[in-house]
């Protein structure tokens, strides 16, 4: 048994299919199944159940898939080690970017980067914040951003922006009459929210229901810019940070943007990697150059 054959059989495990798996490693089935085949006759054990629809991980299967997993990831730390005594600029690296944030942030500095290490194989995992914090938690990212609270004894950090969440509402809303609310005057008002992957969605749920109410979720995108036109379709209100938008009142005339008064809401963004954990020289490279161009960053 070596290496190949623990990479096999966790792409079966992942993908619970043998066609699935060998598609994905542009291999034969029976060249997959034969590697298989050999771990189980090596450990005189069967790790697969192959008789339902998809292939299930049997009890002993779910401990060599555990210590597989932590085998092949060595295994590339220890090649990533020996690439770094070198310096070769090469590797890769995928990065938890929140669509909002990366939308605004990111394109010149994923531009600049790309360009100055193209040996870097760069890729971008578009999820919630929460999501991107849980991926590098569980070792599926090297970094990525977040929003808001996170585990520090979990993460190496650095934030890099902050900025207060605005409401925004229809003219035609009371509440648009209002130089600022708070979120007591919100509690009969219809929420349209990011979705549930998403840190503000759970950020303004619980500074809801401090202030005495639970909020009335209508609707919920990914997309701020969806959420601002359902705005301006008299759907609900949205709380959206107040850099990106600026420009929001002046090209959509139907709605209003308020600050909230005595809010503990914050859309603070910071750059993450998990701790006592190895980062690759690529991840390594990609923190310190962020950290130089995310430096007094703002929103255009």
């Amino acid at each position: 048994m070596d290496i190949k054959h623990l990479h096999y059989f966790i792409e079966v495990a992942v993908r619970k299919s043998f066609t699935k798996a060998a598609h994905h490693l542009y291999v034969t089935q029976p060249t997959i199944s034969k590697m298989v085949r050999d771990i189980e006759d090596e450990l005189g054990m069967v790790l697969l159940d192959r008789t339902g629809k998809e292939i299930e991980l049997t009890d002993a299967g779910r401990i060599v898939f555990e210590q597989s997993q932590k085998i092949v990831q060595s295994f590339a730390h220890l090649s990533d080690e020996l690439g770094n005594l070198t310096h070769a600029k090469r590797g890769k690296l995928t990065i938890g970017l929140p669509p909002m944030i990366g939308y605004k942030f990111f394109p010149n500095i994923l531009s600049q980067f790309r360009n100055e290490y193209p040996g870097i194989d760069l890729n971008i995992a578009e999820y919630g914040a929460k999501k991107v914090a849980d991926s590098v938690a569980e070792g599926l990212l090297e970094v990525g951003v977040t929003v808001g609270e996170f585990n520090d004894e979990l993460f190496h950090s650095f934030v890099f922006f902050e900025d207060k969440l605005r409401l925004v509402a229809h003219k035609s809303s009371p509440l648009a009459k209002m130089t600022h609310v708070n979120l007591f005057d919100l509690r009969n008002e219809p929420f349209i929210l990011f979705p549930e992957e998403f840190s503000l969605h759970g950020m303004i749920i619980a500074c809801c229901e401090k202030a005495g109410y639970q909020p009335h979720i209508v609707f919920e995108s990914s997309q701020w810019e969806f959420m601002v036109k359902m705005v301006s379709e008299k759907f609900g209100v949205a709380l959206l940070p107040e850099s990106i938008l600026k420009k929001v009142e002046k090209e959509i005339d139907s709605i209003v943007t308020l600050p909230i008064e005595n809010s503990e809401l914050n859309w603070r963004l910071s750059m993450i990697w998990e701790r006592n954990h190895y980062l690759s020289y690529a991840a390594r490279t990609w923190v310190a150059k962020t950290r130089m161009l995310l430096k007094d960053c703002h929103v255009n």
